[in-house]
């Protein structure tokens, strides 16, 4: 099973491409959105339902994908170790980590860092101006991980945001179900 954690403020289309080439290019038996209520590394605006909604509706109908509301079931913040945990539970036949390589490289800074290398591959999404050395370099090189072979996604949710903010077009940034629901909650003005 692939684990895609994240604030989802808002899913785009980079997050499901990367979501498609993990679970194609690592035989993957399906890949879990998991949209995180309060992330311990940052403040998110926009209410965990509104953001684990817009999830559900950029994954209906894609085969393998699915969404989780494990993060969104905890007092306080979500850690990824406790998730990965509590989900090797539910899938003993093992779990990966998708993550984009910029937030893989603050993993050393992730609750108990040491043991979440120790419990799961990690599937690693490239960004522009990393270097896939500095993924292998010391605390990281404990861990195991797999690249994904794909052009680097451009698109950011906090420029999307400011998009929406700001009455710029968005097409082909997010899906259109996804759009639609952003825009009759008029979430991000």
């Amino acid at each position: 099973m692939g684990l895609f954690g994240g604030a989802f403020n808002p899913i785009h289309v980079g997050h499901l491409r990367v979501a498609e080439e993990a679970l194609r290019q690592f035989d993957l038996a399906k890949v879990i959105f998991i949209p995180t209520a309060h992330p311990p590394h940052k403040e998110v605006a926009v209410p965990a339902e509104l953001r684990y909604r817009m999830v559900e509706l950029a994954v209906q109908g894609r085969p393998g994908f699915e969404v989780s509301r494990i993060e969104m079931e905890t007092d306080g913040p979500a850690y990824t170790v406790d998730t990965v945990r509590a989900m090797l539970r539910r899938y003993p036949q093992g779990v990966a980590y998708i993550v984009g390589a910029d937030a893989f490289l603050g993993l050393p800074s992730w609750k108990e860092a040491d043991e979440l290398m120790g419990l799961c591959p990690f599937i690693i999404a490239p960004r522009r101006g990393i270097d896939p050395e500095a993924l292998r370099r010391p605390p990281l090189d404990r861990a195991e991980i797999h690249l994904i072979r794909m052009d680097p996604v451009e698109i950011s949710s906090s420029e999307i945001r400011r998009r929406y903010r700001e009455g710029l077009p968005v097409e082909g940034l997010v899906p259109e179900e996804v759009d639609r629901f952003i825009r009759a909650h008029g979430i991000y003005r």
